[in-house]
């Protein structure tokens, strides 16, 4: 299906299935209506059962402290081991509040009924207000529900309005003519001239401007690749024209090609690796193994791994005393550390210092390598993470200018990023923060 059919396919199946009547405008006010009225009954019966809640509890308080003042004014105090009863006394007018001591003898003898009539009564007078309140707040209220609930209302009325929004034969013969006008070259957004189709017109052209920047991306990529491999086969294929004409008989050329043609090889195979590598990841086929490792460790490889390798260079260490436990996929973590020192060690004259560190940070675990080479302008550490940017200064040197940008992807992948400091002809400090809540996301 072309882009043009889909569009029409899409504003005809909108309108078709999303026009609606006036009528669905009245349902959806009679349910929003609804659910206020459910929502104001259900805050009435709970603000009445507060009401009754917090009364009983009051009723209880009284009736406990009347029974204690009884108890004090009869005996100047609480009576040890005493038994508490209430127990009918037609003699005393009903129900009575009734103390015996440890020997059984009766010490207090109230009538409670009095106290009760007098309790109820006010009780019932504040029910009496609080009911009354809860009547000449029902339409303050009612109102309040209706102003918090005003913002949905108004977005299912839009709704409501822009599902029944239609578009004429006119209108279609503008899209398709519009995009059948569309050139792949060409930069000129795509215009409808038609405050209706706005948003058409926008979501289009997003969607133009990622498809116009992947070409471009793509494009660049096969062009530098290209280029990339273009020369080892170039120093091959010259090679093997060397040895085709004076190799059979010269010793010394035989050699220098042989040295030559499996050095370009070499290079040839770990271009092609990185580009594979890149190209797993850009389609999701690189999966990360995530597990709680220490970072201290890991860096401690890496920095034993440098020295055992690399004896041109003096290599540092620095360590906190603490553990620093990170999740993370060690193999590919640890890949991502080594390009970053294997740049050190290729921009840092012989004998200088590379220092290795790591630390725990308020915003999460760091590793850092700190090299004292040939440094980076400011527009160079712009560019550093572009697959085979390589600037002027370096190209004396050997790479492919993927290292980073496999660094860079393998970083954030674990949600991390770079924090990078440079200064030409001092050295460059390149630091991987990583998060402390990493647990596998892309």
């Amino acid at each position: 299906m072309t882009v043009k059919e889909f569009v029409t396919e899409q504003l005809r199946s909108r309108e078709r299935i999303l026009t609606m009547s006036s009528k669905k405008r009245n349902e959806e006010q009679k349910r929003v209506t609804s659910i206020t009225r459910k929502l104001h009954w259900s805050w009435i019966r709970r603000k009445l059962a507060g009401f009754l809640v917090m009364d009983a509890f009051f009723y209880i308080l009284i009736l406990v402290l009347w029974c204690l003042d009884q108890e004090y004014m009869s005996t100047g105090g609480p009576v040890a081991g005493a038994a508490r009863i209430f127990e009918g006394n037609t003699d005393a007018g009903g129900l009575v509040y009734v103390v015996k001591d440890a020997a059984g003898i009766q010490v207090v003898q109230s009538p409670v009924l009095p106290m009760l009539i007098i309790v109820s009564i006010i009780f019932a007078v504040t029910a009496g207000l609080q009911l009354f309140s809860v009547i000449l707040s029902f339409m303050r209220e009612d109102r309040q529900i209706r102003r918090i609930l005003a913002p949905i209302n108004e977005i299912a009325l839009k709704a409501d309005e822009l599902s029944r929004f239609s578009f004429s034969e006119d209108t279609y013969h503008v899209i398709e003519d519009a995009i059948d006008n569309i050139q792949p070259g060409e930069e000129t957004p795509l215009a409808f001239h038609d405050s209706d189709l706005g948003g058409i017109e926008a979501a289009m052209n997003n969607l133009l401007l990622r498809m116009r920047e992947s070409y471009r991306q793509q494009a660049r990529f096969v062009n530098d690749a290209s280029h990339e491999l273009r020369t080892p086969i170039a120093v091959i294929q010259g090679y093997a024209n060397m040895l085709d004409r004076w190799g059979k008989t010269d010793e010394k050329i035989l050699d220098e090609s042989i040295t030559a043609i499996r050095n370009e090889a070499t290079h040839m195979g770990y271009l092609v690796e990185q580009l594979l590598f890149l190209a797993r990841g850009d389609s999701g086929r690189t999966v990360l193994n995530p597990q709680r490792i220490r970072l201290d460790e890991l860096l401690q490889e890496v920095y034993e791994e440098c020295v055992l390798i690399d004896e041109t260079h003096h290599y540092l260490i620095r360590k906190t005393d603490r553990e620093i436990p990170v999740t993370a996929d060690q193999g590919l973590l640890k890949q991502a550390v080594r390009i970053l020192t294997d740049n050190a060690s290729k921009y840092t004259p012989a004998g200088k210092d590379i220092t290795l560190s790591c630390g725990l940070a308020n915003d999460g675990p760091w590793i850092q390598v700190q090299d004292s080479g040939i440094g980076m302008s400011s527009d160079d550490v712009r560019h550093m993470f572009e697959r085979f940017y390589r600037s002027d200064e370096v190209r004396a040197y050997a790479g492919t200018g993927l290292g980073l940008s496999i660094a860079k992807w393998i970083v954030d992948r674990h949600r991390g990023h770079f924090e990078i400091l440079s200064r030409t002809e001092l050295g460059t400090r390149v630091r991987i923060c990583l998060p402390d809540d990493f647990t596998g996301g892309t």
